[in-house]
């Protein structure tokens, strides 16, 4: 099945749909939140899937529209996503745990209502599919309410889990030649992208055996590191300095490492390339 494009809006942003997706009914873009930064994310709801969507521009691009040439050759790539990854921290919320108690069971509606973000009521019929797999659910009479499960949470995350752990080695060979529990962590590290440090990746860890690695120190030993490289750097240029004033004097001069660059400016540039 070949991928097809979607067009929306006036500035005609140009959506790529990924084969498999089923269906050719133009799709409608919801704002939610995302379920880890809690930021206000675009999503695509199109034939009754969700679908996140993934910017990508090459350096050097553009599109041919008719007569016409647009010099943004950039494109929104819309993925399929599990819903319940987007659901998860509303129900989370939504059942009002406190301490050891086990929270309120509610109804969709109610749940799903959040104020500023009314594309999760688009998601009604999605909801009640998906979220039975990590909620108990009663019903009353014609009414059926829902309260989110820590055990079924847990044991829906571990399949996700899994089923990546196995999947990787086929899609990269790095994968295969590294040792099942490191392809593990790093199958968790993925997943993790979609949850909350506190409570869900935590507890995926415990669950699995595994010891948290707190995502966050990854970034900060990246700006250490910059911090160390900058440092060095100015001592060296000092010393040269130093060279220079004592004409009659050789100085040994630090040895700097030809071509090499500050990792600070490096992802400056990226980020401006990609602005």
């Amino acid at each position: 099945m070949s991928s097809t494009v979607w067009w929306e809006g006036a500035e005609k942003t140009r959506v790529l749909i990924a084969p498999g997706c089923g269906g050719n009914k133009p799709g409608e873009l919801l704002k939610l939140r995302h379920p880890k930064s809690e930021n206000g994310t675009c999503y695509l709801f199109s034939n009754g899937m969700l679908q996140e969507l993934q910017w990508f521009k090459q350096s050097y691009g553009s599109w041919l529209l008719g007569d016409y040439i647009s010099e943004d050759g950039s494109l929104y790539m819309a993925t399929p996503v599990d819903p319940v990854f987007i659901l998860l921290p509303i129900f989370d919320e939504a059942r009002m745990k406190k301490g050891e108690d086990l929270g309120k069971f509610r109804q969709l509606d109610e749940i799903l209502f959040l104020e500023g973000y009314p594309g999760y009521q688009q998601l009604l019929s999605v909801a009640e599919k998906c979220m039975e797999i990590v909620c108990q659910t009663q019903e009353v009479g014609s009414m059926k309410f829902y309260r989110l499960d820590n055990s079924k949470v847990l044991a829906w995350l571990s399949c996700k889990v899994y089923c990546l752990k196995k999947t990787l080695p086929e899609l990269d060979k790095n994968y295969a030649a590294q040792d099942e529990k490191q392809t593990l962590v790093d199958a968790v590290s993925i997943v993790g992208e979609y949850l909350k440090t506190e409570p869900w990746l935590k507890l995926l860890y415990d669950h699995l055996g595994l010891e948290f690695v707190d995502p966050t120190m990854k970034e900060t030993n990246m700006e250490n590191l910059s911090t160390t490289n900058e440092n060095t750097t100015a001592s060296s240029n000092s010393l040269q300095e130093k060279a220079k004033k004592k004409p009659g004097k050789q100085t040994k001069q630090a040895k700097v490492e030809t071509g090499s660059k500050n990792i600070r400016d490096m992802f400056s540039r990226a980020c401006k390339k990609k602005c």
